[in-house]
């Protein structure tokens, strides 16, 4: 294979990559470097500065938030990479498949703590307790190896072989874990104006993943009797798979489902269920917590499976109520009993159908 000398720019020492490699990982420094020969000084849309971030006034966040509070958006700091895919095989026909992915932005200065725990946790959760075969779990993490980063190209792949081949009787998986944002809307889909996103490692030079994007990915090609499940822990994610119906629950447990169809986007399935449990609403933030276990993990991950694990039989009204009191309670204890909007975090089930959340049994 042809090769070429890239040094590192940050301690100088030189390494051999493919010839076609963007970027180099220094094992010396735990940094990267891009390519000379792949850098002409223009950075794509939205990777340089913070000028195509949304503006201040936009949302709010709280910089006093200690030992509670995910960042909101990582700093650009030009030291993400990409990485070549090596296409995944998926495992015939399996009846359960999991895409875990886990962001820290390591080497920023709002990097996550609790991202890889989350990842280690679900998994722990789906292979014990939910009958997820390991091998049909697919991890994207900075610590697994190069073909399974979490950059853009390999969230893509991951995301089309979670459904590729999926048929009746199949149970989905994705859970994500790292930063959330918010960019305007500019095909008209979104009641808000906004379209969510996540952020791969590599956002900076590639860009964001869009709520439109994952929609068409994961929800669309959903057959009559495959099902769907979206654990998404991060900031803005109220309708991350933009499905049509939202639900809204109080604290006494009486609910209603708000209708986000629109003209211009079909939301819906091919026939299958899609249901989103989200660490937020859009306009809220969500945090990395050390308040449940002193490391510091997702508060959404965290309660989703100590709840679950708790009461492995319960419908999806309870495992809502579970959500709330357990993340509530986190809150209350690091001080963040907030009432103001975007200063509380409410976590969100949205589906791509309407049902009586206190009777359907919630299943993975």
């Amino acid at each position: 294979m042809a090769s070429k000398r890239v040094s590192c720019r940050w301690c100088g020492m030189s390494s051999l990559v493919p010839l076609e490699a963007q970027t180099l990982y220094c094992q010396a420094c735990d940094r990267y470097t891009m390519s000379q020969s792949n850098y002409n000084g223009y950075l794509p849309y939205g990777a340089s500065g913070n000028a195509n971030f949304m503006s201040s006034n936009t949302y709010a966040t709280n910089p006093g938030f200690a030992g509670y509070g995910r960042s909101y958006q990582p700093v650009n700091t030009g030291r993400v990479y990409q990485v070549q895919l090596q296409p995944y095989a998926p495992p015939a026909h399996g009846r359960k498949r999991a895409v875990l992915c886990g962001i820290t932005y390591k080497g920023h200065k709002q990097s996550l703590n609790g991202s890889i725990n989350d990842v280690l946790y679900m998994k722990k959760l789906l292979v014990e307790r939910c009958g997820f075969p390991i091998s049909s779990i697919l991890v994207l993490t900075e610590e697994e190896d190069y073909s399974r980063f979490p950059t853009k190209k390999n969230i893509r792949a991951a995301l089309r072989w979670l459904v590729h081949g999926c048929q009746s009787g199949d149970s989905l998986v994705f859970h994500y874990s790292g930063h959330g944002s918010q960019v305007r809307d500019r095909d008209g889909d979104e009641l808000d104006g906004y379209d969510e996103s996540l952020l791969p490692v590599d956002y900076e030079t590639e860009g964001r993943v869009l709520d439109d994007e994952i929609n068409a990915t994961i929800v669309r090609p959903l057959l009559r009797g495959a099902t769907l499940h979206a654990i998404i822990d991060t900031c803005f994610s109220g309708t991350f798979l933009d499905l049509p119906n939202i639900c809204r629950i109080n604290r006494e447990g009486y609910y209603k489902w708000e209708d986000h169809r629109t003209r211009t986007a079909y939301r819906g399935t091919s026939g299958g269920h899609a249901f989103s449990i989200s660490a937020c609403d859009d306009h809220q933030n969500s945090g990395d917590t050390t308040a449940f276990t002193g490391a510091a993990i997702g508060a959404l991950t965290y309660s989703f499976v100590r709840t679950l694990e708790q009461e492995p039989k319960l419908t999806y009204g309870r495992l809502l109520n579970g959500l709330h009191k357990r993340i509530g309670a986190a809150r209350e204890e690091v001080g963040l009993n907030s009432n103001v909007p975007h200063l509380s975090q409410e976590p969100q089930l949205s589906s791509s159908h309407k049902f009586d959340i206190h009777s359907n049994p919630f299943m993975l």
